[in-house]
């Protein structure tokens, strides 16, 4: 059974940092894409980094050089470094896996919520200006 469990959010000031963890178990595929996302009341779920088993990394825009997704070796724990933070990052954030089950599946470079099957509960972010 897969499971992913986030740990590390919290309240911080504007310009402060934070690091997300994601511990993933019975995640056992070898082809894989993992995302962070994260939803703010009253907006839609945003894809905001991606990971794949080859440790390409892919960023949104709007997270694009103040956070960095990266994953453990040895075993699958996804991270998330937030620098400069801002007001506007205040969301819940969630971790999500999707396995690759052929040779023709690849990570959407769009990173969309709809193609992953496996989600964690979410660690809320707060921001305060």
């Amino acid at each position: 059974q897969v499971s992913l469990a986030e740990s590390g959010g919290g309240s911080v000031q504007s310009g402060g940092s934070l690091r997300l963890s994601c511990a993933v178990s019975g995640f056992i595929y070898a082809r894989y894409c993992m995302a962070w996302f994260r939803q703010a009341p009253g907006k839609e779920r945003e894809g905001i980094a991606q990971i794949d088993s080859t440790r390409s990394t892919i960023h949104a825009d709007s997270v694009k050089g103040r956070f960095t997704i990266s994953q453990a070796t040895s075993e699958r724990t996804l991270y998330l470094v937030m620098n400069s933070l801002k007001a506007e990052d205040t969301a819940m954030y969630y971790c999500a896996a999707r396995p690759l089950l052929s040779t023709t599946e690849y990570c959407s470079a769009s990173i969309d919520s709809r193609l992953f099957p496996y989600w964690g509960q979410g660690t809320q972010v707060t921001v305060s200006s």
